[in-house]
């Protein structure tokens, strides 16, 4: 199973960490035994300890005298207690955020956005997807529709490096002063998976999103798909 030529402990290393994200083993699973990953991939006991060290290092497991090694939570987690954007939710997770435009121009509402939006289906909007990273990790695919308005207004500008949010309150005074949320699971389509980098039919979080400024008014509605083994949303209610 290993190849001549690279060092066996960093060809185990490199087995296990792509077991871990594709989620053959998820948070808190135990890996295999060093004596059964000896056996599986013809080495030393040494050679698999030098490759649990390196994915120790890398911060993807964590180790338990005498019970073995574990996979740990890597994923950045979210709350939801109030509005932020993704580049502020990735420099609070300690990541550097980045984006790629993958596109953007009009289209005819479909339903759900044209019921967001509270315009008729099939009225022209503008739709952006992007292709959301932290540390240069796809983590998120977002796809926004924007009444024209509202789009209008980010015409040059950097989609890659700026936030709506950002652009509007800054250069137009527009703020976004609540948002209506939605998360459901849904499964990775065969767009998703790779844009996402992760098998079809994987788990995603959905993230329904209406954004709303002064008067009540709808400035953009957005689904982003979070790649679960990445995010995780946490809560914490007073009673």
């Amino acid at each position: 199973m290993l190849k001549p030529g690279r060092p066996r402990h960093e060809q185990v290393s490199d087995w296990l960490r792509e077991q871990i994200e594709q989620g053959v083993f998820g948070v808190d699973a135990r890996l295999p035994s060093e004596n059964q990953l000896g056996e599986r991939f013809g080495v030393s006991r040494i050679t698999v300890r030098r490759a649990l060290q390196t994915l120790e290092n890398e911060g993807l497991i964590y180790r338990r005298q005498g019970l073995g090694s574990f996979v740990r939570d890597h994923r950045v987690r979210q709350g939801l207690v109030r509005l932020t954007d993704f580049v502020e939710d990735m420099m609070q997770a300690g990541l550097t955020p980045a984006s790629r435009v993958l596109f953007h121009g009009p289209e005819p509402a479909p339903p759900e956005a044209a019921a967001a939006l509270e315009v008729e289906p099939g009225t022209t909007v503008v739709r952006l997807d992007r292709l959301r990273l932290g540390d240069g990790v796809p983590l998120a695919f977002d796809r926004t529709w924007l009444p024209v308005f509202y789009a209008q207004l980010l015409e040059g500008h950097d989609l890659t490096a700026e936030t709506i949010y950002h652009i509007l309150e800054r250069d137009y005074g527009i703020p976004v002063l609540r948002g209506r949320y939605r998360i459901e699971a849904v499964n990775a389509t065969e767009d998703l998976a790779d844009h996402l980098d992760v098998p079809v039919g994987r788990a995603l979080l959905r993230i329904s999103r209406t954004s709303f400024t002064e008067g009540d008014r709808r400035i953009y509605f957005q689904q982003r798909y979070y790649r679960s083994d990445r995010v995780a949303y946490e809560l914490e209610l007073a009673r």
